[in-house]
């Protein structure tokens, strides 16, 4: 049995797998915001209470926010800053008693997307993460690519590619740099682009509403989002050449992203044919935790 737990900033979920990918058991709860003990001590009750549920042990996966710094081994680019400079991977291997393996929560999507999703037997998948923040992760030949310095796929703290004069400098990033592609396209950056147009508060659902109800406004703030996808896309696409882009997050469940942002990336990408395909989902969110259990390989004992 396979346990995956999907660490992120307002919920963790958990779940364990059979051999096959079937669920044997699900439990999803709320993070204790801030609170590193609480963290360590909620994933110990939830493994717990699986493995009594089932009647079995597992190994454990952990899908995070940002990832262990190969330099120093404590946690690096978290979002929830309270796991930042910490000992997660060995604190958690200590209180579960038992070898934990972790990956960025974007690469637990994009390997659970890759292994028995919406992107199965594709050589190459860029899996995106488009919500309070933008990750992605990449996977090759069924293989997460992690990369040296534990950076792969990280495509949000790039820069906005060919940016209009409007576009300049750019929103800040939590990073401290500016015009990254995070500040553009997550929940809160097109939020931003749309107060800026039209002194509206809304968030990305509430715009995509809008949008679909006939609302010029909501429209070409929408309209905008789109079209820098489809650049930033571009330059993953120039750089990788995937066969399959699955969108996850908040933002992926904008329908029409699927059809207009492909209509769109032709005038970026390097190539006088385009066969990448642009998908949602199989798994929904319920891919972080699935992709972390995935992190183990059917034959391995916890």
């Amino acid at each position: 049995m396979r346990i995956g737990i999907d660490l992120g900033g307002t919920k963790i979920e958990t779940v364990a797998l059979e051999r096959d990918g079937r669920v044997l058991a699900r439990h999803r709860v709320a993070t204790p915001a801030g609170d590193y003990a609480a963290t360590l001590a909620t994933l110990r009750e939830l493994v717990a209470g699986i493995e009594a549920a089932t009647g079995r042990r597992g190994t454990v996966g952990v899908g995070m926010p940002g990832a262990l710094s190969p330099a120093t081994g404590l946690v690096k680019n978290a979002n929830s800053l309270c796991l930042n400079n910490r000992a997660f991977d060995r604190d958690l291997a200590a209180v579960l008693r038992r070898p934990v393996r972790f990956a960025n929560d974007a690469n637990c999507f994009a390997l659970s997307e890759a292994v028995d999703g919406a992107a199965a037997g594709a050589a190459i998948v860029f899996g995106v993460i488009l919500g309070t923040g933008v990750g992605g992760g990449i996977v090759t030949h069924g293989r997460l690519l992690a990369g040296i310095n534990a950076i792969a796929g990280e495509w949000g703290h790039s820069p906005l590619p060919w940016p209009g004069d409007a576009e300049r400098p750019g929103p800040p990033c939590y990073c401290g740099k500016r015009g990254c592609i995070e500040s553009f396209l997550s929940g809160p950056g097109l939020a931003f682009d749309h107060r800026q147009a039209t002194g509206e508060t809304a968030d990305a659902a509430g715009i995509a509403e809008r949008a679909a109800a006939g609302d010029p406004a909501a429209e070409a703030s929408l309209a905008r989002y789109e079209d820098r996808l489809a650049r930033s896309l571009a330059t993953v696409m120039n750089l990788l050449d995937p066969e399959i882009i699955v969108l996850g997050g908040g933002l992926g469940q904008i329908a029409r992203l699927y059809d207009r942002v492909p209509r769109l990336w032709g005038n970026y990408v390097f190539s006088d044919h385009i066969a990448t395909r642009l998908v949602p989902p199989r798994h929904g969110d319920a891919s972080g935790a699935r992709g972390a259990a995935w992190l183990w390989g059917p034959d391995e004992a916890p």
